[in-house]
């Protein structure tokens, strides 16, 4: 399996990313209060293999309940690409569906992010 580089932008473009990734890919499918409105398909990708090539002054955050997760959303259109999960510290979470010309999905995973602490070892 190759491993190469793919990029992702919100709505407007304002915010533009690049990460490496392998050309097959799982993701999680969480049903939690924030993920479903959203249709939040989550690409788990390590820190290292991220690269935000917008200025972070172009992004707003949000956090909630622990504070421990960081939503990152665009200051003009309001899309939310990528965030900083609590449950993968070392990693972001693309939303696969901002993303160009995605890896191909080979393993979607269900989460009931309702039931978070519960169901946790599941997705980590």
């Amino acid at each position: 399996m190759s491993i190469r580089k793919y990029s992702g932008s919100c709505h407007c473009k304002k915010i533009l990313f690049k990460f490496y990734s392998k050309n097959e890919v799982s993701v999680i499918n969480c049903n939690c209060s924030i993920c479903a409105p959203l249709r939040y398909l989550h690409l788990i990708i390590p820190h290292n293999d991220f690269f935000l090539l917008s200025n972070k002054k172009e992004l707003i955050t949000y956090k909630f309940e622990t504070k421990k997760a960081i939503h990152f959303f665009c200051k003009t259109c309001g899309v939310k690409s990528f965030y900083q999960p609590r449950s993968h510290k070392n990693s972001y979470s693309i939303n696969y569906f901002s993303v160009q010309n995605p890896p191909k999905i080979k393993k979607e995973i269900y989460f009931d992010g309702k039931n978070y602490e519960k169901n946790l070892k599941n997705i980590i």
